[in-house]
């Protein structure tokens, strides 16, 4: 009996458990992002958090598709990285409210967020190449292209403005 449950622990399956992994941790951002976007004082802070709300809107129906291109039904599996990651967010917004450093806490929880979200997509793109499923890898190329565009984005952005403005406080 072990033997049967171990060797149906392929790859397919890895890759099931992985996209319901990320699928969870996109929904949760969904619901934390608006917090974010409220919390942040910068302007410019809270519209990239308000462009990457509409984006994860996006990367969750993208990864319905891919849900559907493997015949397997859209469901979250609780993902501990993303609850620890913005549980960090949720404390760096209660201890710096109201402090110059508060944008940058958020900025750098934002992008602690967007490398996980990296390093999923391109695990999963990659699997989804070995196992065949081409059309799943178009839909997470998509959605990892414009994570790290966020990434990239958000690090102008801390560069350019956000650190030198908690610095200088």
């Amino acid at each position: 009996m072990a033997t049967t449950k171990a060797s149906s622990k392929d790859l397919s399956n890895l890759f099931h458990d992985t996209l319901k992994d990320i699928y969870f941790a996109e929904k949760k951002i969904l619901a934390t992002l608006p917090k974010m976007a409220k919390a942040a004082q910068s302007r410019d802070l809270k519209a990239a958090f308000e462009k990457h709300r509409g984006q994860t809107e996006e990367h969750v129906a993208r990864l319905e598709k891919v849900f559907a291109v493997i015949g397997k039904k859209p469901v979250g599996k609780t993902c501990a990285a993303i609850m620890g990651i913005t549980e960090e967010g949720a404390e760096i917004m209660d201890e710096y409210k109201g402090a110059a450093a508060l944008d940058a806490g958020l900025l750098a929880a934002a992008q602690a967020v967007e490398h996980y979200e990296i390093s999923r997509y391109g695990t999963l793109r990659t699997w989804a190449a070995e196992l065949g499923y081409n059309e799943a890898v178009n839909l997470l190329e998509l959605t990892l292209s414009e994570e790290k565009e966020t990434d990239a984005a958000l690090t102008q952005l801390a560069e350019s403005a956000v650190n030198v403005a908690a610095e200088a406080a």
